[in-house]
């Protein structure tokens, strides 16, 4: 039986994709060190879109708190991602995935096979995918339920073992 999303348990695909600044972002050098929050978002500058990134603005010092970092993807161009994060003082990094070969990775659908849709996906420093969140309706639903994931996730860590 084949598989063509990623589903929790899973190892996440690593991808390396290039940065605004220039420099690349790969996952796997990130999970070194913090678990991620990588959310797929369908366009800069629309209203879900905007509501969905200044509540991961307003709290990325709780996802920062939690030893997370926050990533998001969508296929608009560097120029549109650099005027979004300026605009909304957005300190995460959005990464600009053209042609959409990381949103086929991950098997993100389109929603009314129109829309990129709109999943996040936590996953931890070991590189599974702990928890998914597929809501095309409910941008900022997305941030309460990954900060729920990350602390039931860093209460799991300090358990004895």
């Amino acid at each position: 039986m084949s598989r063509e999303t990623v589903q929790i348990g899973d190892k996440a695909p690593d991808f390396e994709l290039q940065r605004c600044n220039g420099g690349f972002f790969r996952l796997y050098d990130v999970l070194k060190e913090k678990n991620v929050v990588l959310y797929f978002y369908p366009k800069d500058n629309t209203s879900g879109c905007t509501k969905q990134a200044c509540k991961f603005r307003d709290q990325y010092d709780a996802f920062k708190e939690q030893g997370a970092e926050v990533i998001g993807i969508s296929s608009d161009s560097f120029e549109s991602h650099k005027r979004f994060e300026r605009v909304y003082h957005l300190p995460f990094t959005l990464l600009s995935d053209k042609g959409g070969s990381i949103r086929k990775l991950y098997g993100v659908k389109r929603n009314m096979l129109l829309l990129p849709g709109r999943v996040t996906y936590i996953i931890d420093k070991q590189g599974i995918v702990r928890y998914i969140y597929d809501s095309m309706n409910n941008p900022v639903e997305h941030v309460d339920k990954a900060l729920e994931m990350l602390q039931l996730l860093r209460e799991e860590e300090m358990q004895p073992v």
